[in-house]
């Protein structure tokens, strides 16, 4: 009898809620029963926060301790994913941004320019006619790493040349030797009054250059591509230097 008393008491202090106003006095038989009898209302259904629909998270093996921080992580995620269109504009517009010019000053870029050996004078003319005859004439200029041997009316490819667009004309100051056929001059290391005019008639790219990779017995292949910028020069003067004069041969 003293046990089922103890246990009615433990029911009753587990199911019926404690209040604070004094009850009407009822027995503990009854009490149990009718909060036995009463249905447990079950929780209603917490709504999202965000009018979105709901979807399963797509982590399969994370463990969290409690369902708000997985609503909370969950919304986190599509917001993320919603914002994919902003993030590529992001992109695009960096991508926009790298393509503008530099903000150099005029004097930063002709001290740039000059230190791989050229100058810009500007456009080409509409009336001009830069291009004269074959002179028995050569010189030796260097443009950045690399050295051409150039006469009047050659056309040479060099690495990308930077501040210059097509038509341009441009002076290689660098002329490390010149040569005619009396006399050869050389430079130590270069002809300081010796010059070398040059139109730009086009921007191109090299042919491609595949670099493969390898390491035997590891797994491990690489194959890339590269194409180099180039532009391309005809040589239209030579100056510094004594021309012989040209005679006209009798026929």
């Amino acid at each position: 009898m003293a046990s089922r008393r103890c246990l009615l008491r433990l029911l009753s202090s587990r199911l019926v809620p404690q209040r604070s106003q004094p009850l009407a006095p009822v027995s503990i038989a009854t009490r149990t029963l009718t909060s036995l009898s009463e249905p447990l209302a079950h929780p209603a259904p917490r709504a999202l926060a965000s009018p979105r629909l709901y979807y399963p998270s797509r982590c399969h093996f994370a463990t969290r301790s409690s369902g708000d921080e997985e609503d909370g992580d969950e919304e986190e995620h599509y917001d993320d994913e919603g914002s994919e269109g902003e993030w590529g504009e992001e992109e695009e517009e960096e991508a926009v941004a790298a393509k503008k010019p530099s903000g150099k000053t005029e004097e930063e870029k002709v001290a740039e320019a000059a230190e791989i050996g050229y100058k810009v004078v500007g456009p080409l003319g509409a009336d001009e006619k830069p291009f004269k005859p074959y002179e028995p004439v050569f010189a030796v200029v260097q443009i950045g790493s690399h050295q051409f041997k150039v006469s009047n009316g050659d056309s040479i490819f060099t690495e990308r040349l930077k501040f210059c667009d097509v038509n341009d004309k441009l002076i290689l100051n660098r002329v490390l030797m010149l040569g005619s056929q009396t006399q050869t001059v050389i430079g130590r290391p270069i002809l300081p009054e010796a010059s070398v005019h040059a139109v730009v008639e086009e921007h191109a790219l090299d042919a491609k250059v595949i670099i493969f990779k390898k390491k035997r017995r590891k797994n491990y292949r690489r194959t890339k591509g590269h194409r180099q910028e180039l532009t391309k020069l005809r040589i239209t003067n030579i100056e510094g230097i004594d021309k012989p004069e040209t005679v006209a041969v009798a026929a």
